[in-house]
């Protein structure tokens, strides 16, 4: 138990010696002390600055915790007997603590830290209080928490710029495989014999008839790599007809059943569209891969001005969100530069809902 410390001799008309006065006048430290009916007997300048009292006498002889203590921060009343001050003066403790609230003059409540300790007075043992308002440094540390958030956003957001670039190059470089592998080869071969055809259509014009032929096989099979390498970049069917024709399509054509499917038929903007588009196609090719699901649901709905999507499936679960610009990230950042965001749950064992929350005020609405 702490030892009490000695005010003096003195009675409280006297109150302090005066040289304890002079120096407790002089330090920044708000501080006061209560007798032993924890009533107020002595309070320095930065004590009556912080509580935003004038004249001492305010305080002299008023009970200390009806004063700056007399209610919890959500406004409900703090009995005396709870209070934690009342027991250096009553069990001789010494007590602190890190956050607590005083009342000032006016009513208003603002955040402290505190050290009190016994003290012996004139009329027994009493307590003395320091304590520091911590409003500017919570005001602070709350402002470089704020500071941290957005400086984390501002990286993750250049990081998802750096991942779409990325992404972006990595499509045009498979597009150009794509078409040297498949439409162009076909192309020049039809070419080619194109030009044996017109070489050949007087002197041998069955072997001209079976090259234009050949040629004509190889026309068609360029233009269908053609439009599939067209529908991967945007399929013609979602510009024709709409989010709710093209996921149908999507359904269509996966190896696992899709069902509910419940799209609305209403049009959206086509960045809109675009995105929705791919989020489901490339969530539902996730599923087939590493799901090892038997059945899929895809459900968009549009409320408050928003368009959420979700794509669920029965599968194993356990999917998380990669950082290296692949699998679900891909889809983060997609969502992201429509200023959406992506949720994923996939509890082990029991499937993996894939969400996405697209804001509609930001965009116009498709003709």
């Amino acid at each position: 138990m702490a030892q009490p410390l000695p005010v003096g001799d003195q009675e409280w008309s006297v109150q302090t010696p005066p040289f304890l006065k002079a120096i407790l006048d002089c330090v920044a430290q708000p501080v006061w002390v209560v007798d032993h009916d924890g009533l107020i007997r002595f309070a320095n300048p930065a004590a009556l600055n912080a509580l935003g009292y004038d004249d001492p006498a305010e305080l002299e002889g008023k009970p200390s915790h009806d004063t700056i203590h007399y209610k919890h921060p959500d406004g409900s009343d703090f009995p005396a007997a709870d209070c934690p001050l009342r027991r250096p003066r009553t069990s001789g403790e010494t007590v602190h603590s890190e956050l607590d609230w005083f009342f000032r003059r006016d009513g208003t409540m603002f955040p402290v830290s505190y050290w009190s300790a016994p003290i012996e007075t004139p009329s027994g043992r009493g307590a003395v209080l320091a304590f520091t308002d911590i409003e500017q440094q919570r005001r602070a540390e709350r402002a470089e928490r704020e500071r941290d958030i957005a400086q984390a956003r501002e990286s993750e957001a250049r990081a998802a710029q750096r991942r779409i670039v990325e992404a972006g190059y990595a499509a045009r470089r498979q597009v150009t495989r794509d078409l040297h592998d498949g439409a162009q080869q076909k192309l020049v071969s039809l070419v080619l014999n194109l030009q044996r055809v017109r070489e050949m259509f007087m002197s041998e014009p069955e072997r001209a008839r079976d090259l234009l032929e050949t040629a004509t096989q190889q026309a068609r099979g360029a233009t269908r790599d053609l439009r599939e390498l067209a529908g991967g970049i945007h399929p013609t069917l979602l510009s024709t007809r709409g989010l709710h024709a093209a996921v149908e399509a999507l359904a269509e054509v996966s190896p696992l059943p899709v069902e509910p499917l419940v799209v609305p038929d209403e049009r959206f903007a086509p960045v809109v569209e675009s995105t929705v588009y791919f989020l489901i196609s490339e969530a539902l090719t996730n599923v087939v891969k590493h799901s090892k699901a038997t059945s899929a649901a895809i459900r968009i709905r549009v409320a408050a001005g928003s368009l959420t999507v979700e794509v669920r499936d029965d599968g194993v679960g356990g999917a998380a969100v990669r950082v290296d610009g692949s699998g679900l990230s891909g889809l983060a950042d997609r969502v992201g530069a429509v200023g959406g965001t992506l949720s994923v749950e996939s509890p082990r064992g029991a499937g993996t809902t894939l969400r996405a929350d697209i804001p509609l005020t930001e965009f116009a609405l498709s003709p």
